[in-house]
């Protein structure tokens, strides 16, 4: 499996890597920097330099059968690839770092609001998270007003690892109702927003919340009968 460097530092924009596996669609490499889509985070895009060419690496996915991070390339590959073979790799990293920052506000949007989470979406521009609340209690002021402080206090974002068996006997640390947390391999991944908010996440992340920039809620919709979905945007 690939190992995710990114987990530790969201702030690594290229890596040396192996190619361990070729499929119709990518590559399979033992360590990258590029996040792999899920958690309502898109999967990340760049560069692939070989042998003095580059290639766009246009997504990177999971593979539902093999659980393995797929490098996904353009059609028009130079050359052939071969497992074995070294490879440079790196990020478009202003379209992740406006995701982190994105990511990370939505974090802070959960910890304004009192309910499960039920959905989650996030682009370079925008993002969502769908809460499931039987009535229309937000008010869009009062929110990015709260937001915005938060964001400004500068917050330190840390990651630490707990195992699954802490998790088990934490139940409260999980928001999401939609998405499972980043379990199973024995750890799981807690990002923390000192003082503020502390969930499993397998995202990336800014490290203090000052990063993010002013943001506003652009609209809270009632999507169901128990779900309000609520958008904010860069300011």
């Amino acid at each position: 499996m690939t190992v995710n460097l990114y987990e530790n530092d969201a702030y690594l924009k290229d890596c040396s890597a192996e190619i361990t596996s070729i499929t119709d669609h990518g590559i399979v490499l033992d360590q990258s920097v590029f996040y792999c889509t899920g958690g309502g985070q898109p999967g990340d895009s760049g560069i692939l330099k070989i042998r003095g060419d580059s290639v766009k690496i246009t997504n990177t996915i999971r593979d539902k059968e093999s659980g393995e991070v797929i490098h996904m390339l353009e059609k028009n590959t130079p050359g052939s690839l071969e497992v074995g073979m070294q490879v440079h790799v790196e990020i478009d990293w202003d379209r992740r770092y406006q995701h982190m920052k994105m990511h990370s506000c939505l974090h802070l949007l959960c910890s304004l609001i009192d309910a499960a989470v039920t959905g989650c979406s996030i682009s370079n521009e925008k993002g969502r998270l769908d809460f499931d609340l039987p009535e229309q209690s937000i008010d869009k002021a009062d929110i990015t007003a709260k937001l915005n402080k938060l964001i400004k206090e500068n917050h330190d974002v840390g990651v630490y690892w707990i195992s699954d068996e802490d998790l088990d006997k934490n139940p409260e640390l999980v928001r999401t109702m939609s998405v499972k947390p980043p379990a199973g391999n024995g750890r799981v991944r807690i990002i923390d927003i000192k003082n503020t908010d502390i969930q499993p996440c397998g995202g990336t992340h800014v490290a203090k919340t000052g990063e993010i920039g002013f943001v506003k809620v652009v609209k809270v919709q009632k999507k169901s009968k128990h779900n309000r979905r609520v958008a904010i945007a860069f300011a």
